[in-house]
């Protein structure tokens, strides 16, 4: 694709997007757009799945709400783009440069992240299941309500007081005062402060799971006092352990 032809699809999805659809024409594409430069452009939900991105600069570019699925983004440079609720499931994100990229809510589903740099990169509530973040770097990422129990973590670099804790009857993830307890079936979660789980009532924790989270329940105030600094427990826990 030419850089006029480029510029004609991008001039258009402008007038797409100021005219709340009534003229112009969403980016569509399925194309060879590698080493393109679309820095600083608005492409809010523009639909690029299966186009051939590596090594593209995308950097400072809006992509909300864009369909990126099965796209080839290695060692594209992503820097500072909103990727906020964007699909990227399937993708191969491969060595790319993702440096405080907001990818909260973003769609990452078995997509391809070795070596991938982001740094600082907001990746709030993003679903990662089966994603591979081998070697990536996750220095200062925001990863609350992030499900880090499938993705593949061999070497990476995880934020600063991040601990994953297989072997439990649920998968314990812990990323700074946050504490999230999975099913080993992935089926629900509970995402808390440290501080809250050591203050819910006896029937809070049965809302939870039944009997298995309150039979679980000493066992993760043992984990989070581990990880995140000895802390008081329940009245109610108390009075049960003295009556055993």
């Amino acid at each position: 694709m030419t850089s006029n032809e480029m510029n004609e699809i991008l001039k258009k999805h402008k007038i797409w997007l100021t005219s709340n659809g009534k003229n112009g024409g969403q980016i569509e594409l399925a194309a060879d757009l590698s080493y393109s430069q679309i820095v600083g452009t608005d492409l809010r939900c523009a639909s690029l799945n299966n186009s051939n991105l590596t090594h593209a600069k995308l950097s400072y570019t809006n992509l909300k709400g864009a369909e990126l699925s099965f796209c080839n983004l290695e060692w594209a440079e992503l820097c500072y783009t909103n990727l906020e609720r964007v699909n990227l499931s399937f993708s191969n994100l491969k060595n790319a440069d993702l440096r405080y990229a907001n990818l909260s809510h973003a769609n990452l589903y078995r997509a391809v992240l070795q070596s991938a740099n982001l740094r600082g990169a907001d990746l709030n509530a993003a679903d990662l299941r089966g994603a591979d973040l081998s070697n990536a770097d996750l220095r200062d990422v925001n990863l609350r309500d992030v499900d880090l129990s499938c993705p593949k973590l061999h070497r990476t670099i995880l934020p600063e007081s991040t601990f994953i804790i297989l072997g439990e009857k649920y998968i314990i993830s812990i990323y700074g005062d946050y504490v999230r307890a999975s099913s080993c079936a992935n089926t629900h979660y509970q995402n808390h402060l440290a501080s809250e789980w050591r203050q819910f009532s006896k029937q809070d924790i049965l809302d939870m799971d039944g009997e298995d989270t309150l039979k679980f329940y000493p066992r993760l105030l043992d984990i989070i006092d581990f990880y995140c600094g000895k802390g008081e427990r329940p009245e109610w826990l108390k009075a049960q352990n003295n009556d055993l």
